[in-house]
């Protein structure tokens, strides 16, 4: 996605740099950068909607209107809202194509915070979204459906705020790191006896000493450090250096100004003398923090107007400046004093053995249930083998009576007879009554004679 200066102005999202070949026998004046099959990628700002604010952009971008408005404005119209109230103005199919990206925006938002109420065992029988979402700053939480102007200006201002801290953060984020590699550090040695502690830690400083021996490195936007890329990189005659032709070889993607990322990479050669990735003694995230630090060296002495990009004529006025041709030099972070004290150390040990802790009870929480749920699984076992039992018994009794000749039995060893056996037994027991009844028929008189004298 290529960025209008507008956009980069406030947001400082831009193309990453990518180093140009050039002739190495032209001219400063034919030492351009080529047109065409010019290779762009895009950095993530590191936000956690870094892709929602490049989609936005990206579609707003696509509306004639929009763009020129966005053009002709400066940072004050961007941040005071001016801009957003151009939003009604742009095109239906934007503001579909916008309405479908925030849509997709709070449903990634609402999963996020399942996902968390989840992972915290919060039970809620009924997730009330619209005041869960009032957390995320970057929308407009009260409509969940549509992309209004106030939507484009919390986008905005939130971004501008989030990246104007993200500096800080990184810095913050090293020190834990520095904290950490310093307590495995000490937490290594504790564990060796006395003749390998000293062994380790004598091989330590030798790592150390080896990573201090360096060449000397150039102040970073230093008249110096700038000629060495032109040499080294760009292939020219150091002795033709032109500061407007330096500018316009190293504005990759030609929008005007030199953004944090294009002024980065432009302190590749000087990393390079303190940090290969190949020697043991040398720590990566250390280079990312030394670049870091040699490009607010640069924006500090540079960026006039305090917008986060190099224009042309802030570049061309800070090479008339003192500390342009006789730069102080440049101390790495081997020189410079701990990024942390002993007392910020302890601290974070002590956070460090507390979550210990809390993860040392929630393993054996863990590892209770797994007990009980393995006591259960050998109960059930146990009773399906004694079914399994219970119904080979039952099959072995029946093919023995089957071959014996003996009548059947039921789950209890009771007999089971055959309904034929039965209607026998019922008609032997009813045989002799009929006989009794048959022998008082037979012994009853005949009938009387029919004209007896009647006695008076």
């Amino acid at each position: 996605m290529n960025l209008d200066p507008g956009w980069l102005l406030l947001l400082s999202i831009s193309l990453e740099v990518w180093s140009v070949p050039l002739d190495r026998n032209a001219t400063p004046q034919e030492a351009q950068p080529p047109q065409e099959d010019k290779q762009e990628d895009n950095v993530d700002t590191g936000l956690y909607y870094d892709r929602y604010l490049r989609e936005v952009i990206e579609v707003l971008e696509t509306d004639p209107h929009f763009r020129e408005k966005l053009q002709t404005a400066n940072t004050e119209d961007i941040k005071n809202g001016r801009l957003s109230k151009e939003l009604d103005l742009v095109g239906h199919h934007v503001r579909t194509r916008l309405d479908e990206l925030k849509r997709q925006e709070v449903s990634r938002l609402r999963m996020l915070l399942k996902a968390k109420l989840d992972s915290t065992n919060t039970q809620s029988l009924q997730m009330d979204h619209a005041s869960l979402l009032k957390q995320f700053e970057h929308l407009d939480p009260h409509n969940q459906n549509t992309f209004e102007a106030k939507d484009l200006e919390l986008l905005i201002s939130t971004a501008t705020k989030d990246l104007e801290n993200y500096d800080a953060e990184r810095h913050d984020e090293f020190k834990r790191y520095e904290m950490l590699k310093e307590h495995e550090r000490r937490e290594y040695l504790k564990g060796l006896d006395q003749e390998k502690r000293e062994k380790e830690e004598k091989r330590m400083q030798e790592l150390k000493d080896k990573h201090r021996k360096h060449p000397k490195v150039n102040a970073p936007g230093s008249v110096a450090q700038l000629r060495e890329v032109w040499e080294e990189t760009d292939g020219l005659d150091p002795t033709e250096f032109n500061p407007k032709t330096f500018f316009k070889l190293h504005d990759a993607n030609g929008d005007g100004v030199l953004d944090e990322q294009e002024l980065e990479a432009l302190f590749a050669k000087e990393l390079e003398k303190v940090y290969d990735p190949k020697n043991e003694e040398d720590d990566m995230m250390e280079m990312e923090e030394e670049r870091l630090r040699m490009r607010e060296h640069v924006m500090k002495n540079v960026d006039i107007n305090q917008d986060r990009l190099v224009s042309l004529e802030e570049f061309l006025k800070s090479t008339d400046k003192k500390e342009f041709n006789n730069p102080k030099e440049w101390d790495t972070l081997d020189d410079t004093k701990p990024v942390f004290t002993e007392a910020e150390l302890q601290r974070f040990e002590a956070e460090l053995r507390t979550k210990e802790e809390e993860l040392g009870r929630r393993a054996e929480s863990l590892r209770q249930e797994q007990d009980l749920l393995k006591e259960r699984g050998k109960a059930l076992e146990a009773q399906r083998r004694e079914y399994q039992q219970a119904v080979l018994e039952m099959s072995q009794r029946k093919e023995k009576q089957a071959v014996e000749g003996q009548p059947p039995t039921g789950p209890n060893g009771e007999l089971q007879f055959h309904q034929e056996m039965q209607k026998l037994e019922d008609q032997g027991a009813k045989a002799p009554v009929e006989q009794e009844v048959q022998e008082a028929q037979n012994n009853l008189p005949a009938e009387p004679p029919q004209n007896l004298p009647i006695h008076t």
